[in-house]
């Protein structure tokens, strides 16, 4: 198979999943919170595809699975979404693209600044369509949602994705 079927392949395989794994915890939106199902995929696609993949995967899932499931609600969480988990994919492929030992410490230093930045545009663009619809969205708010009320779910992806990428990286280069 070659390198553009695989990526292909491998894409479609992380939005697949990040489709579904949300069906585990859907049915209790708190545990959802924590869990933050749909980032995995949207992370390992980045670190191990790149961030072209990362990005239209990370932009596509929300969207997709809000139009097909409806959840989230299209307006504003998946819209929002689509941005965080697009930042997601992007940041953490591009930095992890441009390391050279692509070791447990490279992938630290890609999801980190990924995760801090798809948050902050996650809730500025949250903010911006809230605003258009003249709803309040304080910093508070912001905080609460995108630090606070995850946090158990950011402590997860950092303990989890990281064993995971290099799983997954050294089974598919075999």
């Amino acid at each position: 198979m070659n390198k553009r079927t695989t990526k292909l392949a491998l894409s479609s395989l992380f939005l697949s999943i990040g489709l579904l794994l949300p069906f585990l915890t859907g049915q209790i939106p708190a545990i959802a919170k924590i869990a933050l199902p749909m980032h995995y995929p949207i992370f390992l696609c980045g670190l191990i595809l790149g961030p072209k993949p990362g990005l239209l995967i990370g932009i596509i899932c929300p969207l997709l699975r809000s139009l097909l499931f409806s959840m989230p609600m299209l307006y504003p969480t998946a819209i929002a979404m689509a941005v965080e988990l697009g930042a997601y994919g992007l940041i953490a492929g591009l930095i992890y693209n441009c390391r050279k030992e692509k070791n447990l410490f490279d992938i630290y230093l890609s999801i980190i600044p990924a995760m801090l930045a798809g948050r902050i545009l996650g809730g500025i663009t949250t903010a911006l369509l809230l605003g258009l619809k003249g709803s309040d969205y304080s910093m508070s708010i912001f905080l609460a949602s995108y630090f606070i009320n995850c946090a158990a779910g950011i402590v997860a992806e950092l303990l989890l994705i990281p064993p995971i990428t290099r799983f997954l990286a050294s089974s598919i280069t075999k």
